[in-house]
């Protein structure tokens, strides 16, 4: 019997969720963010699902950009932390990418060695305090942009920081801050994500940018995946490879995190920590065999995990175990794990073989 843990990836799902997304845009710019290989997906297959429903895509460094473009990929791309140093700024400009100019040293570069033509977009910090020039800094910035021969500054662009959480006292500053300046310089904005997207319309500006929801996963911790119209894009599975009875007091795994009550069938599955299943999962998480839901028990090891099989008379050595996907879905598994979707698409490893709806 083969191990069989498995990645199953959906390109209908993505092509779907990308119209959800067109949707909630209302007009705006659809660009799909598809770094850190596609959130876990294959950046290539995200992208080419994908290419026909969005305006373009948004990466994070240039290796992911350079990958899109021999891949075929011809649509415009956002390069999110921007060129690093003068050979970065020359393959920008030869890939026609759209770079994000987040600090004045970049513009310092722009000015030194750009040759050529060049849309770039600047980052402001409204809130997040990370990457973007100061609020007050910006509008010289954006004239030195302008002065530049040869570069097109195409917009100002900000990132929300709170926009996912139910008590949010800054995403409507941040947008009120972006907007004005962007009027206040007859400029584009872009400054919503998946969060931003659904819950504040005035986000949305002339770009979007989501990311989470074109994978199937809501970015709300409050709202799931389903009332969004979304549908999972992956499915995580493994196999039953042995079946235990544990006796009353009996301890399952490493640590002896959980203790028969009763006499309990546990059944070993083929996939673990070292599959990128998360090693943090506690007791309780859940997971479903045959399609029927049930319960995570023990500690996740490298190789394998343990799951109870007293309410399922029927189960057999050899028989499917969903860890998320249709039955059991990821967010669920994340909020018990105390991360989120993100975290749990992007660390599957190469291990698990992946296979792709619609292809053998």
């Amino acid at each position: 019997m083969p191990r069989a843990t498995c990645l199953t990836l959906r390109p209908a799902a993505l092509r779907h969720n990308a119209e959800r997304a067109r949707a909630f845009a209302e007009g705006a710019q659809l660009f799909a963010m598809v770094k850190a290989d596609g959130y876990g997906h294959g950046l290539g297959l995200a992208a080419r699902s994908m290419v026909d429903h969005v305006d373009g895509f948004g990466v994070a460094v240039l290796a992911e950009a350079v990958s899109l473009r021999h891949g075929g990929i011809h649509k415009p791309i956002m390069l999110l932390q921007g060129v690093l140093d003068e050979h970065e700024l020359s393959t920008a400009l030869k890939l026609h990418l759209e770079p994000v100019v987040h600090s004045e040293w970049q513009v310092d570069l722009i000015e030194r060695s750009g040759d050529g033509l060049l849309s770039v977009w600047l980052k402001v910090n409204t809130g997040m305090h990370r990457l973007g020039v100061d609020l007050d800094a910006a509008p010289a910035i954006i004239a030195r942009l302008r002065e530049i021969p040869g570069v097109r500054l195409a917009g100002v662009m900000t990132h929300l920081a709170c926009a996912d959480m139910r008590d949010d006292g800054l995403s409507n500053q941040q947008v009120s801050d972006i907007a004005r300046l962007a009027v206040d310089h007859d400029l584009p904005f872009s400054a919503a994500n998946s969060a931003g997207l659904v819950r504040y319309p005035d986000s949305r500006g002339s770009r979007v940018r989501p990311g989470i929801m074109l994978y199937g996963s809501s970015p709300f911790a409050d709202r799931d995946a389903h009332s969004m119209g979304l549908i999972p894009t992956q499915r995580l599975s493994a196999r039953l490879i042995a079946i235990n009875t544990v006796a009353p007091g009996g301890s399952v795994g490493y640590g002896a995190t959980w203790t028969a009550e009763k006499e309990t069938r546990v059944g070993v599955v083929s996939i673990g920590y070292g599959d990128g299943y998360p090693r943090h999962a506690p007791n309780g998480t859940p997971v479903a065999v045959n399609g029927q839901r049930t319960r995570l028990v023990g500690r996740v090891s490298m190789d394998m995990l343990t799951v109870d099989l007293s309410g399922l008379p029927d189960a057999r050595v050899g028989d499917e175990v969903e860890l998320w996907g249709d039955t059991v879905h990821v967010d669920e598994v994340a909020r018990q794990c105390g991360t989120i979707s993100y975290e749990l698409f992007c660390q599957v490893t190469a291990r698990p073989r992946r296979k792709v709806d619609g292809q053998t």
